[in-house]
């Protein structure tokens, strides 16, 4: 912001600055008694809004939430609270605040009787928003952002928000039921892929380790969808970006949540790197496909690799993953090659015997003939193929 202000202010010159001041102050200074904000006037939906600024210190006095309960959506204007949201919003911004990085969170957005306030307009839609301190504003969407900073400022952390300002859009309506129906509608977004979410997430962690995965390992690249839920066939991809990460917190934790925030990207991304271009390329099931571009690669090539290896879907990677795990040196950052060359010796095909009855089930009455595999998912099948594994093995 000092940066904006130095190389931006200029623009105005000082004169002009100083008659802007002065035709300002007093509107101020009259209604100094209540709560003032410069703000925007703009129409949308057949409706006046307002978008104002807050500092986060007027949250408490300012906003409230009207959370519908027990069971009767007209016993409020919102959701009711979800449990635990409102703390995942707050340690996002302590966390983030901690380490000196950037964070956000969204417009909240509320409403008004257009009565209890007074929007006094000066031209082209800039005004000076007056709202009474007896006033409170009604959120329509973000009661779980206003709890959490409503929280934090209560709290030894204030400090962290405290200098903050939020965006409020103001929407001048007073009718219960065009208020629920406003949520209704703020509501209708479509829930992001995790893989997208991932591919946009910042640089560290599980996350920085995956990008650095998806481009250097030959297996990976040009080979997994970034964007949505699953991965293609037809545009000739195997993974997503959520699969890669749930391996990455496999292979360093055992855990595939594990978000892994305190791990080196660059070494750790390094040493991974390495040992899965070794593995792929030693490994009969998946040499061909990581030795060949995704383009040379036909959609055949791809759906049958899918359907035939374990490699080509989540589970066997999450399998993959929390056996090397056990090929790891945590302290000196590097994998066991001669366990790694184990590990790519064995038959990762759904026929393998080693998978019965752990990952992979064998339908009696297949409808067709040529898969009779199933594949379970859960997470006690994964570490029931481990221990099989490791057992064949003599890991011990």
């Amino acid at each position: 912001m000092n940066q904006y202000n130095e190389e931006n202010s200029n623009l105005i010159n000082p004169e002009v600055q100083s008659k802007f001041s002065a035709f300002m102050e007093p509107f101020f200074s009259k209604y100094h008694r209540e709560r003032c904000y410069p703000g925007l006037i703009f129409r949308q939906g057949k409706r006046t809004m307002l978008q104002i600024n807050v500092p986060a210190s007027d949250f408490s006095g300012l906003l409230q939430t009207k959370p519908s309960d027990n069971n009767d959506p007209d016993s409020g204007k919102n959701r009711p609270e979800v449990k635990g949201h409102a703390e995942e919003i707050k340690q996002y911004i302590i966390e983030r605040s901690n380490r000196g990085k950037p964070w956000i969170v969204g417009t909240i957005t509320a409403n008004v009787e257009p009565k209890d306030i007074k929007v006094l307009e000066f031209a082209r839609g800039i005004c000076l928003v007056v709202i009474p301190r007896v006033v409170k504003l009604d959120i329509t969407d973000g009661q779980h952002r206003k709890r959490a900073i409503h929280e934090l400022i209560e709290s030894h952390n204030s400090h962290l928000i405290s200098d903050d300002d939020f965006a409020i859009t103001l929407v001048l309506e007073g009718n219960f039921q065009q208020c629920q129906a406003d949520f209704r509608d703020m509501a209708q977004t479509r829930q992001l892929d995790k893989s997208l979410l991932l591919s946009f997430g910042e640089f560290s962690g599980r996350v920085g380790i995956s990008k650095e995965l998806v481009k250097r390992v030959f297996m990976f690249k040009d080979k997994t969808e970034k964007i949505k839920a699953t991965p293609s066939t037809k545009q000739k991809l195997i993974y997503t970006m959520n699969y890669v990460a749930r391996f990455v917190s496999c292979v360093f934790t055992n855990d595939p949540s594990d978000e892994l925030k305190d791990l080196d990207v660059e070494s750790a991304s390094e040493a991974l790197v390495n040992c899965l271009n070794y593995f792929f390329s030693k490994c009969s099931n998946t040499e061909f496909i990581a030795a060949t571009n995704s383009n040379e690669l036909t959609e055949t090539d791809i759906s049958s690799f899918k359907d035939d290896c374990l490699l080509g879907v989540s589970v066997g990677l999450e399998v993959l993953g929390r056996l090397l795990y056990n090929t790891y040196n945590r302290s000196e950052n590097y994998f066991d090659l001669d366990k790694v060359s184990q590990l790519a010796s064995i038959d990762w095909s759904r026929g393998n015997e080693i998978w019965r009855d752990t990952i992979v089930r064998v339908d009696p009455q297949p409808k067709n003939p040529d898969k009779p595999y199933r594949l379970s998912t859960g997470v006690h099948a994964a570490t029931d193929a481990v221990k099989i594994v490791k057992f064949k093995l003599g890991w011990g």
